[in-house]
């Protein structure tokens, strides 16, 4: 029989949680929760608070599945928006960049990731069922694919037009104004403003 291993102190915990972040390896966390400790307690407090705070109250909104804390998030419940556009996007940070060009009135879908078979990533991890069923509510005329221009992301968008194709929707896609393998979020917004612009049948 295996003996019992200790329990973790409380700080081996601490860099076991921030080893969670993406880009943080064992040396990162280990330093972010001696600095922590060391010199910003109260920095520590406040950020175990918020997390605890947004893990009780953030959710999906109901529409197009970003983070809120409301059943429909700021835009979808806004009059001033155009109904009849869809702009189909990867993540809640890429939604953001999109909304900063100031050139894009119409409503969202945020897929939360893209299709990768290697990684086991299919078309229900994405919600591409929920994305079917909000483009054919009848009000939607255009769905704008805005996913990343990687290799998944490109996968992604040619699934989702063959998709909604079929079912009689005009769909489009960001013109090649962001660069082949960028990703919306560290591209600026003025070349993302110009893809949203130039946009082309997908």
């Amino acid at each position: 029989m295996k003996p019992t291993p200790p329990p973790s102190s409380a700080l081996d915990a601490l860099v076991e949680g921030l080893r969670r972040l993406p880009g943080v390896g064992p040396k990162s966390a280990q330093r972010i929760a001696h600095h922590l400790l060391q010199y910003d307690r109260d920095g520590a407090a406040r950020l175990g608070a918020a997390l605890t705070h947004a893990v009780a109250t953030v959710r999906h909104c109901a529409l197009c599945n970003t983070f809120t804390e409301h059943t429909l998030c700021d835009i979808c419940s806004s009059e001033r928006r155009d109904r009849s556009l869809l702009c189909v996007v990867e993540t809640p940070a890429d939604r953001l960049m999109v909304e900063q060009t100031l050139t894009y009135r119409g409503l969202y879908f945020v897929l939360m990731g893209r299709l990768s078979p290697l990684d086991g990533i299919g078309p229900k991890d994405i919600h591409l069922d929920r994305l079917i069923e909000r483009a054919t509510d009848g009000d939607v005329k255009e769905v704008i694919l805005a996913t990343n221009f990687t290799n998944e992301g490109e996968a992604t968008a040619h699934t989702i037009a063959g998709l909604l194709k079929s079912r009689g929707l005009n769909v489009t896609r960001l013109a090649r104004g962001v660069p082949v393998g960028g990703e919306l979020e560290y591209v600026d917004v003025g070349t993302i403003a110009q893809a949203v612009l130039d946009r082309r049948a997908s």
